[in-house]
């Protein structure tokens, strides 16, 4: 399976941006897929989950009320809608899936991971 995500930019504080992480080779049933940030110099962190079958859905506090993820199961696409950013949001965002099938928040229970893409907030 290959992962692409998209729909990055530079955006203004407090403005928004949706990306999209499309998958290829395989359509997806179940399972947990997952965003990921990583800031300059700075490890991966985690942002947002949600499962596959039932789209119920795991943020970290630094977003939570507002970021929301979601998927679209015909198109095998997550999305992840951000709103009201902030500069401490700035980072190249991934999306990958877990391994286990577990809404973890580390970036060592998910893979492969696909191109990244950059959004950047500026103040």
């Amino acid at each position: 399976v290959q992962l692409q995500a998209s729909g990055g930019g530079l955006v203004q504080a407090g403005g928004s941006l949706r990306l999209s992480c499309a998958a290829s080779g395989r359509v997806f049933s179940s399972g947990v897929m997952g965003w990921f940030r990583q800031g300059s110099g700075k490890d991966y962190e985690f942002v947002a989950a949600i499962r596959w079958g039932t789209g119920l859905t795991y943020y970290s506090d630094a977003v939570k009320g507002r970021f929301t993820v979601s998927r679209d199961k015909a198109e095998n696409t997550m999305y992840l809608q951000m709103n009201s950013l902030k500069p401490g949001d700035t980072a190249i965002h991934y999306c990958a899936r877990n391994r286990y099938g577990s809404p973890s928040t580390q970036s060592k229970e998910y893979g492969p991971w696909g191109q990244g893409t950059l959004v950047t907030v500026s103040s």
